[in-house]
């Protein structure tokens, strides 16, 4: 057992002997000026996955480069180290850079699928906000129409699909939002426009009946004169919805606000 322990404790020195040695060796690398060991060290820490000092490299590499013969796989394997360390944003910005630096690369195109890619990964769920999925839709689309017979075009059609989904499933919230905040006005102009905008949606059946229900609630509470025009429309927006859903599981509430929207018709014309 003595024996062991201390063929553990020996190991474990040569061990940290040998990462404070590799430690030293890399910042007297990282601070001197032979550039070339610099690069080799580099790539190969690139491809060892050890993003953080190869990015650090890297750095120092473009300014060096900056200009002369190795500054395009410098810039090149500089994004392909942020997007490995998830740095999306960062990643995102030097393959753009690298795009409009190197435009007739053979690595241009992927530069740009990658930029595109970079603010995809960035995209938030749902129900925060969406800008950066605009932006990946935007920058997929602008890629697309650059490149129609890009080997990508299949895994990027897949994914313009998720982001306008994204998309599609806040705005229908926000809708959703002012039917339970009692906003029934905001609620009913919001359903309308988001069943115009997305016409084969999911939510669609949700959002006619919710659409149904805003209109009875504004309509009743209108001024007298404004009243029955409002209500015609639930009676009117109730047909379509029974028309589409007849099996709908909110039939049956639909049509106790078609009912009530009837009552108070009628009673206005007396």
């Amino acid at each position: 057992m003595q024996v062991m322990k201390t063929a553990l404790k020996i190991a474990f020195i040569a061990l940290t002997t040998f990462i404070i040695a590799s430690c030293s060796n890399y910042e007297k690398l990282l601070k001197g000026h032979d550039f070339d060991a610099q690069y080799t060290a580099a790539v190969k820490y690139y491809e060892q996955k050890n993003y953080t000092k190869a990015i650090q490299l890297f750095e120092n590499l473009i300014m060096h480069y900056h200009g002369k013969e190795n500054a395009e796989n410098i810039s090149w394997y500089y994004g392909m180290c942020l997007m490995g360390e998830k740095d999306y944003y960062s990643a995102g910005y030097q393959f753009k850079n690298f795009y409009k630096r190197f435009p007739y690369s053979e690595r241009a195109e992927e530069a740009l699928y990658m930029s595109a890619t970079c603010k995809y990964n960035e995209s938030p769920d749902y129900f925060l906000d969406q800008k950066l999925t605009k932006d990946a839709i935007a920058e997929y689309e602008s890629y697309v129409d650059r490149y129609p017979t890009s080997v990508h075009i299949p895994e990027i059609n897949t994914r313009l699909d998720e982001l306008r989904y994204k998309l599609m499933h806040k705005d229908y919230d926000i809708a959703y939002g002012y039917y339970l905040t009692e906003n029934y006005n905001a609620a009913y102009v919001s359903l309308q426009a988001f069943l115009n905008n997305y016409p084969d949606s999911p939510f669609r059946e949700e959002a006619m009946f919710y659409m149904l229900a805003s209109g009875y609630e504004y309509g009743i509470n209108s001024r007298q004169e404004k009243m029955r025009e409002r209500l015609q429309q639930v009676v009117n927006d109730f047909d379509r919805f029974a028309t589409l859903f007849k099996d709908s599981d909110r039939l049956d509430k639909a049509r106790n606000y078609y009912t009530k929207a009837r009552a108070a018709i009628a009673s206005l014309e007396k």
